[in-house]
């Protein structure tokens, strides 16, 4: 069945990029509704934006979604990954300004949120979409694709020249609560030397060592050192989640990622939604809803959660 939040929930902090305040409100949706994010400080007729993968405004550094006015709401993807890996279905997302705040730049606060306010289950039954053939999106060096697979699956590989961070992989089932327990925690990450470049270009005005990891050759520079020996490939993965889930619905696939960044991934939802002989909506039956990402996510596991 779909699901909804019990209640609303509030988030406030900083915008990563614009180093604004930043404030969200989560609210209770009924069935079918998606998640839909409305600008409280536009004209209401311009203010709704759907978090849907053909809205999304391609990015190397964070998943900004547009309206056809031009009404855009930037980093959404830490909260997307938050909804999907806990399994909720429906919300409307009430935002003061042009970006979502960072928080501590994980996921992590949000669960948090989501797992103490608690769910609803809907009267209305949950379609997936089940990959149904191969489908890939390549970029340079980065390339993403979708396999068919009996669960909900994901392999990511990065490599990077600080030592720091270096060759990464790691495979996950992402049903039964793996998102909260594996992922979530885990941070952006930028080398120290990219730091200044997306200064003088206007981004990153928010970041701190506080809200992302930041490393120089062998070094991280962050408080408290990394929350993972892999977090930075655990964050990629975070990331793909949250953009996997401007689909719409569950994906019922394998997703493998290599370098894949924000455009890459939404280039592969491009791709496979021009392949309708790739996919198909099926109906969620109790077996394969036991296998979906937030299913099983108990308070217990907020020990987990950072």
């Amino acid at each position: 069945m779909q699901s909804t939040i019990s209640a609303p929930i509030g988030f406030s902090g900083i915008g990563l990029h614009t180093g604004r305040a930043a404030r969200i409100v989560l609210h209770p949706a009924p069935a079918g509704h998606g998640i839909v994010f409305r600008r409280m400080d536009v004209a209401a007729r311009t203010a709704t934006v759907p978090a849907r993968w053909d809205r999304v405004i391609v990015s190397p550094l964070n998943t900004r979604v547009e309206n056809d006015a031009g009404v855009g709401v930037s980093t959404v993807e830490h909260l997307m990954a938050a909804l999907a890996g806990c399994g909720v279905h429906n919300v409307r997302v009430e935002v003061d300004g042009p970006e979502l705040p960072i928080l501590d730049g994980s996921a992590a606060v949000f669960v948090r949120g989501l797992l103490t306010t608690g769910l609803v289950r809907q009267d209305a039954p949950l379609q997936v979409i089940e990959i149904l053939a191969p489908v890939a999106h390549v970029s340079g060096s980065a390339s993403a694709r979708l396999l068919p697979s009996a669960i909900p699956a994901m392999d990511f590989s990065i490599r990077f020249p600080d030592a720091a961070i270096g060759a990464q992989r790691l495979r996950l089932d992402l049903g039964n609560g793996a998102f909260v327990r594996e992922l979530c925690d885990s941070r952006t990450f930028c080398r120290k030397a990219d730091i200044d470049d997306m200064r003088r270009r206007g981004l990153a005005l928010g970041g701190t060592y506080d809200n992302a990891v930041v490393v120089d050759g062998a070094r991280v520079l962050s408080p408290g050192g990394l929350r993972h020996p892999d977090e930075a490939v655990r964050h990629k993965m975070l990331d793909a989640v949250g953009d996997l889930a401007m689909a719409g619905a569950p994906i019922l696939g394998r997703y493998v990622g290599d370098r894949a960044g924000h455009a890459v991934t939404n280039g592969l939802l491009r791709a496979l939604f021009a392949r309708p002989d790739a996919w198909r909506m099926r109906p969620c039956d109790p077996a394969l809803a036991a296998r979906l990402p937030g299913v099983g996510v108990a308070r217990r596991d907020l020990a987990c959660v950072a």
